[in-house]
This record gives C-alpha cells, sequence and structure tokens, in this order.
C-alpha cells in the first residue's frame, strides 16, 4: 500500500481497515499465527478534532492513544472509556463501540489483527497505563507518521509492530488458554488450510476433541460469531488481498475463495466491505 498522509478526511474504518488518513499497510488477510500480528494501518492527528464514528463493529483490533484528553469510547452497555494520555485502550474485533469526540486533539491509532484471543472473563475494552517503554516506543511513532514522507513507512511499521508486542505482552492481559485455546487453535488451522472448501462444522468439533455444545460456546467466545460467518468473513478477507495484491481477475478470486459465482461473491463481498470488488481494487491495489 502506499503511504497515506494525515491531511485528508477520516471516512473512519468499518469494514475496511483504512481510514483514509493513515499509513496503510496489509488489507483484511487470514488471521496470523499464533502469537502474531498483522498491521492494517497506523494513523496519527495532532489535532484530531471530529472523532465520531457510531456503530463501529470490525473485523480487526484498535489500539488507541491520546496525549492529551478530549475523546471518548462509548461500549453497547453505555460505559464511557475516557482517551488520555493515562492509559492505552485495545479493542478487540467483534466488539461494538462509538467514537466520540470533537476537541482537536493529538490522537494515535493501530488497525489490526491478532491471532490470540481475549479470555471470555477478560474486561473488553482493555485499558492499561502506559509504561516508559511504551510511552518512548509512541514518541517515536507519532514523530515519525507526524514528518510524513514514504521514506519513513519501514520505520513506521517497525516501530507500530514494536508498540503492538509490548502492549500485547502486558501481564494485565487474559487470554485463551487450556483445552479452549487448543481447540481454537486447531480450528483456525484447519479453516486456514482449506478457506476455499472449508470443513464442516462436524469435523472442526472431531478435531477440536470437545463436545459439539461445548466447541461452539468456545468457538463464540473466541471469534463473536458462529463457525459459518467467521469463515464467510475470512473468504471476504482472503478476496481483499487478492483484489489489492494481485492482477488475477475478479472471476478467478471468486472461484479461489470458493464462491460459486460473480454474482454471488460480488453480493457478499459488498455487504462486508460497503464496496463492490473493483471498486476496492482501485481503492486499495499495491502499487507496481
Amino acid at each position: 500500500m502506499s503511504f497515506q498522509s494525515t491531511a485528508g478526511r477520516n471516512r473512519g474504518a468499518y469494514s475496511s481497515p483504512f481510514s483514509g488518513v493513515g499509513v496503510e499497510f496489509a488489507p483484511l488477510a487470514p488471521a496470523p499465527p499464533a502469537p502474531g500480528v498483522l498491521l492494517h494501518e497506523a494513523g496519527y492527528g495532532p489535532r484530531s478534532r471530529d472523532w465520531n464514528f457510531p456503530n463501529v463493529l470490525s473485523p480487526f483490533w484498535r489500539l488507541y492513544f491520546n496525549a492529551r484528553p478530549g475523546h471518548r469510547v462509548v461500549m453497547a452497555d453505555g460505559r464511557e472509556i475516557r482517551l488520555g494520555p493515562d492509559r492505552i485502550v485495545l479493542i478487540p474485533d467483534g466488539v461494538l463501540f462509538h467514537c466520540r469526540g470533537r476537541a482537536p486533539v493529538p490522537h494515535l491509532w493501530l488497525a489490526f489483527q491478532c491471532a490470540r484471543r481475549p479470555d471470555p472473563a477478560q474486561v473488553l475494552p482493555i485499558s492499561l497505563a502506559p509504561r516508559t517503554e511504551e510511552r518512548r516506543t509512541i514518541r517515536r511513532l507519532t514523530s515519525e507518521i507526524g514528518a510524513g514522507g514514504a521514506e519513513r513507512r519501514d520505520r513506521i511499521f517497525h516501530l507500530s509492530h514494536a508498540l503492538l508486542h509490548l502492549v500485547l505482552a502486558r501481564p494485565e492481559i487474559r487470554w485463551t488458554a487450556g483445552a479452549a485455546g487448543v481447540a481454537m487453535a486447531a480450528a483456525d488451522a484447519a479453516i486456514a488450510d482449506r478457506l476455499a472448501a472449508p470443513p464442516r462444522v462436524a469435523e472442526l468439533v472431531k478435531r477440536s476433541g470437545l463436545g459439539r455444545r461445548t466447541f461452539l460456546e468456545a468457538f463464540r467466545d473466541a471469534h463473536g460469531t458462529t463457525p459459518a460467518r467467521h469463515i464467510m468473513r475470512l473468504r471476504v478477507r482472503e478476496a481483499a488481498a487478492m483484489l489489492s495484491g494481485t492482477a488475477r481477475s475478479i472471476d478467478d478470486i471468486a472461484a479461489a475463495t470458493g464462491f460459486p459465482n460473480r454474482h454471488y461473491f460480488s453480493r457478499v463481498f459488498r455487504s462486508h466491505t460497503g464496496s463492490p470488488p473493483a471498486a476496492w481494487r482501485r481503492s486499495h491495489a499495491t502499487p507496481a
């Protein structure tokens, strides 16, 4: 993806991980292998003013940090989490929330995918007091993004990953573990290996070693949805990666990701991304 300045209009990031005002990296894709992360976008607005995006429910994680108070995240149950210099906020994929704030404050965000799943008992969103090394990395990262220029892209990429690994390794975060965690890892691997013709639920249950009801409950805890809906979401992500990163025809991409025809593929793709496949390719094609 090309380097994007923060001078444009922030269109938010709903089904697409790209806001239009950040530094764009990987498009949506199947989840990275544990315990990895896949960085989609890093952005920084020194005076982020109109940060009002209702009903955000997206297939990627967010990391937020504001150097001054003035913005907040409102959860579906009405809880408010105020952003500011005293906290780093992590919001996993599949969590409904609203962005609120009009004050012109410095705002850093990362959009990414994470192979690990938060434990069902983990309070969401995750709010952490920044540590010294995290603050140092944030300062370097915001400086690089704010300076602009395509030559800074590699440094932004590595600093973003450094921040994510520091934060995600915090002992305060509770991750899915034990039998359910192993079962979900096995299910995720089976799905990724056969995305165009994914295994049926009965096969996933058998691989997991859990009972069917236990497996389905663990799957919903891990992914926030049913196996069928999760698989469809992954197929759309894989198609999006092919559209932006290859010259294959839309018909070929539809077949490669398991859709019976282009018409059905286009309808499903648009319902997930808000954009038809051809328009997505024009907007997100990787420069040669």
